[in-house]
């Protein structure tokens, strides 16, 4: 997984025309976080500024971060990407509420598959040995369009896997 920053930009060089801002890793304390910010509106070339706001990130998958995100909530979002890489990446862009896709990963994810037929066979696996006289009449293809009707979703992470998750 790629590093997980924030761009925050100075306010007062932007509306001077002047591009003066700092990449930070999103994943540092707070403190840390709010003491570069600090540091960079310090260093304005407009020589007083005290506003800010974020401009660009990096390692956010498709999830929008918005101007005037707070710096706890990007802070939030990056330290669950962090521990649950593609899979929460993935679960938030699905849910698009950061809570929701907490509970998602913690009550509801069965894992990383390259496929739905590959989850489907897994799941077999899983209820115990299939006989082997047995295992040439499942149509693991059928078996996984059933179970992905209903019951479970499969998200693709931008490494062309799936993570799937039930749907209740």
């Amino acid at each position: 997984m790629s590093d997980i920053k924030i761009y925050v930009a100075d306010l007062a060089a932007y509306n001077n025309g002047k591009l003066h801002g700092v990449w930070i890793d999103a994943t540092e304390d707070l403190d840390a976080i709010y003491e570069q910010i600090q540091q960079m509106l310090k260093n304005s070339p407009e020589g007083f500024s005290e506003e800010w706001s974020l401009d660009d990130y990096e390692g956010f998958g498709n999830y929008r971060l918005e101007a005037y995100t707070s710096i706890e909530t990007a802070h939030e979002i990056a330290m669950f990407f962090e521990e649950h890489g593609d899979a929460g990446i993935v679960a938030l862009e699905y849910c698009n509420d950061l809570n929701e896709a907490k509970e998602m990963m913690e009550d509801r994810y069965h894992g990383c598959h390259e496929s739905e037929e590959d989850f489907a066979e897994q799941l077999f696996e899983d209820c115990g040995d299939v006989p082997e006289h047995l295992q040439y009449y499942i149509d693991y293809e059928k078996v996984a369009r059933d179970l992905f009707i209903n019951d479970y979703v499969s998200l693709k992470a931008e490494n062309r896997e799936i993570h799937v998750f039930s749907r209740y």
